[in-house]
């Protein structure tokens, strides 16, 4: 588990095919002190294992999965990632519950400066659009954020500049791809009240 707080930027250094996976090779110099092959790190808000630790990066291998369900089908050497290791049970908790596991993938429509502050848009799948409350809580890309406003297809969020220089949302423009995993409890809200609105439904018919 992991909270959307983010430890550091990497920074994917290759990207190789081995076989029915994509292995990873990530420049992590700051966040690695005691970690070991086999450790969850959530990265751009996939949890992808560790399979080797250097003293200043780590490699992972992508599951074709991952690759079609994520936007790591398209990462390519240089590109910046947000990282995060799993959370310790005596840690605090400054964010919210982050799986690792992305539920689709959402498009940036706009990104744009305000006075103290950046507004970030972005599109979401429809089918999502029930997950989604004015101020509750959501994944982008592995970061925590607050939705400040809803519109049946896009959300959107105000960026404050710590959290500007401290992922790798600098990067991002209009038409880029970014990693969505909505609220565990809204989930698990919605798997509790779908039979009893089917059963509404057959009943008003």
């Amino acid at each position: 588990m992991f909270t959307g707080i983010i430890e550091e930027v990497g920074e994917v250094l290759a990207v190789e095919e081995a076989g029915d996976f994509r292995r990873l090779t990530i420049r992590a110099p700051r966040m690695l002190s005691g970690a070991a092959p086999g450790d969850s790190i959530a990265t751009n808000g996939v949890c992808i294992t560790a399979v080797e630790v250097t003293g200043d990066g780590f490699t992972a291998d992508l599951s074709r999965e991952t690759l079609e369900r994520t936007t790591f089908g398209g990462i390519t050497a240089g590109s910046r990632v947000n990282l995060e290791r799993s959370m310790r049970a005596d840690s605090r908790f400054g964010g919210h519950i982050v799986q690792g596991h992305v539920d689709g993938v959402g498009r940036v429509e706009s990104f744009e400066r305000n006075e103290d502050d950046w507004s970030l848009r972005v599109r979401y799948p429809p089918q999502f659009r029930q997950r989604l409350v004015w101020k509750g809580s959501i994944a982008i890309d592995g970061i925590s954020l607050t939705v400040a406003g809803r519109t049946p297809d896009t959300i959107e969020i105000a960026i404050i500049p710590f959290t500007l220089d401290h992922t790798n949302l600098a990067d991002r423009k209009p038409g880029d791809g970014v990693n969505l995993e909505f609220d565990v409890l809204a989930k698990y809200v919605e798997s509790l009240v779908e039979p009893y609105l089917k059963q509404l439904g057959k009943g008003l018919e």
